[in-house]
């Protein structure tokens, strides 16, 4: 007797068009092809959010560093990788990257604020995923802990540039002379 095979076909990976083509009623992901669905995010994730992002808004804007935008909004890292940030600086050397409907490329600096829902996520593929497509600088802010770790990309992936926690002065590499007390932001 003989033994049946059933072939599995693998599920093709969806690109950003197919990404774009979906009604915008929800917000998601596109990691290596594969749709994530993203939680709306807590009052403290949404707090941080806008004290970091209003303080990075008037720096930027001081020092004409670049530009500065939150979520949503599509980060285009190849065509089966669509991410959307929290916060995302990009550099007035690196506006090019800058189109109307989203960013196309690497930003220079990414923040994710980490929810019980996805701190795993952002701590690991997500973390993968800004490393291989050159994101200079990613923090991972953790509400809960009130800390901020400022990773920097070297040669092998991300390395730990500082963990900052409550009293501490926030700054960053990639935007030179920015400094927020974390008293402030937690």
């Amino acid at each position: 007797m003989a033994i049946a095979t059933i072939a599995i076909k693998p599920k093709p990976k969806l690109t950003y068009e197919d990404y774009a083509s979906l009604p915008d009623d929800e917000r998601r992901e596109l990691i290596d092809g594969e749709l994530i669905p993203m939680p709306s995010p807590k009052e403290i994730h949404q707090r941080i959010l806008l004290l970091l992002g209003a303080s990075w808004l008037w720096f930027v804007r001081e020092t004409r560093l670049g530009t500065v935008y939150t979520a949503p909004f599509d980060v285009i890292l190849s065509p089966t990788n669509v991410v959307q940030p929290d916060l995302i600086f990009i550099s007035s050397a690196r506006a090019h990257i800058i189109t109307e409907d989203n960013i196309r490329g690497a930003p220079d600096l990414v923040v994710e604020i980490l929810s019980p829902s996805t701190a795993g996520y952002d701590r690991t593929t997500k973390r993968n995923l800004y490393a291989r497509h050159g994101v200079r600088e990613y923090w991972l802010i953790d509400p809960y802990a009130k800390t901020v770790t400022a990773l920097i990309l070297g040669a092998n992936g991300y390395d730990t540039h500082a963990v900052f926690g409550e009293g501490d002065t926030l700054t960053s590499p990639t935007l030179a002379g920015f400094a927020l007390n974390l008293s402030d932001l937690f």
